[in-house]
């Protein structure tokens, strides 16, 4: 399945006015890296990856259309994935790509 290019084309309205961004294909998908960072991608599975910190990974989690982030059956600490429901509106995908955006923002640049 090829990412969701209108879920794609959203998310570069979003960040259109962040520095530091850019776009690179990677593991099927589209993702967006702040300074080098992964922030957010667009899944070729489906949803959005979104990374957040650790210590709110449980709580996040608990979110209704949210689970894991899993790559080869094992779970990727630091990543959920938000499915389509729990992006259908611009105030729920806006949350979540400034949750990811500003997380990765907060890294060094690599």
């Amino acid at each position: 399945m090829a990412y969701d290019e209108e879920l794609a084309d959203e998310i570069r309205e979003l960040v259109a006015a962040e520095r530091g961004v850019e776009e690179k294909r990677m593991f099927g998908g589209l993702a967006f890296l702040v300074n080098g960072n992964m922030s957010v991608a667009v899944s070729g599975q489906g949803g959005l990856l979104v990374r957040v910190p650790a210590d709110d990974l449980d709580k996040v989690l608990r979110r209704a259309h949210v689970g894991p982030m899993v790559m080869g059956g094992r779970d990727v600490r630091g990543w959920v994935r938000v499915e389509a429901a729990g992006l259908r509106t611009k105030r729920q995908l806006h949350a979540w790509v400034a949750r990811g955006v500003g997380y990765a923002r907060g890294l060094p640049p690599k």
